[in-house]
């Protein structure tokens, strides 16, 4: 009989001993678009990406008790599925346009598109190291000082560390509040007791949630962080600054919806070996879009820069084959850059293609057309294109430039020292318009050019009479002005 007891007992279900615990569920989800699967897989079906799938653990909702069975338009009850809202029509929404906060940083002002919108809540991600928590506790003091209150809320570093890079700095954070805290709910109840207008948090991959489980970082703690965070500075009103890192691809670490709920995204980029650093808006719902801004990093913190074309410019030397000047424009505003290319011998049987700065398949497309249409054959040469000052040319309007870069080198001849090269390069060897060209002449003109080469089609009318506008057609001709 004891046997059969032990027997019995050993027979009950796993399920009958949970105690009426709810049991938790592995799901896995793409951290991309947010789709969900049973099972890993290494591509995920809806958005196509590839190695994607993340393991998440997530609890069961609780069924909610009474209430009617009657479907709402395939829904379930109101008591699960919500309440009937009040739908207003758009001619009857009243409300008035906050005034921006300024933080006396004008390029932080002029990346947000004119200050801070209250209630609004940005996202600034970077390298480790870059200068992420420097800029923001600079922003902090300026705010003080300018009379918002300010909470820092620190899950990196301690109270200490944070005081030593106060001390460093040239802007004093005496009085801006601070919180070494990583649980999200203490954060909260914290800044809702103290009432502060500016909530920083740094950084969001520190902080956890009691609700859900797993460690700080992963995809849903990042996610549920950043949603309740975002809810807060809305039914508040208070701007909220979150820190993220990034991966190894450059992206935000965490799942792709955290850049879909912030407001603004910010990402801060520099290379380590230079001193200064570019903040660039990817993403702002209160102003225009790829807006940068420009710090040199010092001992008193980041200094922003008034002029980035001037830093840009500054080590150019005028003698040196291989090198153009192109004008990029970054948001609405045009920034001078120096592209330098070297064509040399090829050591090996397969030569060289290095692009730094810009896109390799662009590079490759461009000595295509240069030896086809331009007689320029690169087959046994070693090509090196550098972007100077670590900026990324992305827009097609620097076509020309590298063109005449790469002829420079090839013919060992110094282009002017005075001229600049804005245009696209087509694949019939043609020099097409760029937008705006207006505007990138005249910051050409504030920096002392004398010459613009630009496609003959879109020549800007209204410039300044210091400067020489040359049109051409197709790069042969822009070759045989040059190096005739």
């Amino acid at each position: 009989m004891r046997r059969s007891a032990i027997a019995r007992t050993s027979e009950v279900p796993e399920s009958s001993l949970d105690f009426g615990m709810p049991k938790t569920k592995t799901v896995y989800r793409c951290t991309e678009c947010g789709a969900d699967y049973s099972k890993w897989q290494g591509r995920c079906d809806t958005c196509g990406e590839w190695n994607a799938l993340v393991e998440e653990t997530i609890a069961p909702k609780v069924a909610a008790s009474g209430g009617s069975s009657r479907r709402i338009g395939g829904a379930r009850s109101l008591a699960e599925g919500g309440s009937v809202a009040v739908t207003p029509r758009l001619r009857d929404v009243k409300g008035s346009n906050a005034q921006r906060w300024k933080t006396g940083i004008d390029e932080f002002d002029f990346v947000l598109g004119g200050g801070i919108v209250p209630g609004s809540m940005i996202l600034v991600g970077g390298e480790p190291g870059i200068g992420k928590s420097t800029l923001l506790l600079q922003v902090a003091a300026r705010l003080e000082a300018e009379g918002h209150a300010t909470l820092y809320a620190s899950g990196e570093e301690s109270a200490l560390q944070v005081k030593l890079r106060a001390d460093r700095l040239g802007d004093s954070a005496g009085d801006v509040s601070l919180l070494s805290e990583t649980n999200l709910e203490t954060i909260l109840a914290t800044s809702a007791a103290a009432g502060p207008e500016v909530l920083i948090v740094d950084s969001i991959q520190t902080v956890f949630t009691a609700d859900l489980e797993g460690a700080p970082g992963n995809v849903g703690q990042v996610r549920e962080c950043a949603a309740r965070l975002m809810r807060y500075a809305k039914e508040s009103g208070t701007t909220v600054f979150v820190v993220g890192h990034v991966t190894k691809g450059g992206g935000i670490a965490g799942p792709k919806t955290l850049e879909h709920i912030v407001d603004t995204v910010l990402y801060f980029e520099g290379e380590s070996t230079l001193d200064h650093r570019v903040l660039r808006a990817t993403k702002n719902r209160f102003g225009s879009v790829d807006e940068i801004g420009v710090f040199r990093m010092t001992e008193q913190g980041l200094e922003p820069v008034a002029n980035p074309s001037e830093l840009f410019m500054g080590d150019r030397t005028s003698h040196a084959s291989g090198s153009a000047v192109t004008a990029l424009l970054e948001g609405t505003r045009p920034v001078l850059v120096e592209i330098q290319a070297l064509a040399a011998k090829a050591g090996f049987g397969t030569p060289q293609r290095v692009a730094t700065g810009f896109d390799g398949r662009r590079l490759a497309l461009l000595l295509a057309v240069l030896d086809k249409r331009a007689g320029l054959s690169f087959a046994q040469l070693d090509v090196f294109v550098n972007v100077v000052g670590g900026m990324r040319l992305v827009e097609p309007s620097g076509d020309l430039a590298v063109a005449a870069a790469l002829a420079s080198s090839v013919y060992d001849r110094a282009l002017p020292s005075d001229a600049i090269f804005v245009g696209e390069v087509g694949l019939g060897g043609e020099v097409r318009t760029v937008s705006q060209a207006d505007r990138r002449v005249a910051e050409a003109t504030n920096m002392g050019m004398k010459r613009v080469y630009v496609a003959e089609r879109g020549i800007p009318k209204r410039v300044s009479r210091d400067v020489e506008l040359i049109g051409v057609r197709t790069i042969q001709e822009l070759f045989r002005r040059l190096f005739a």
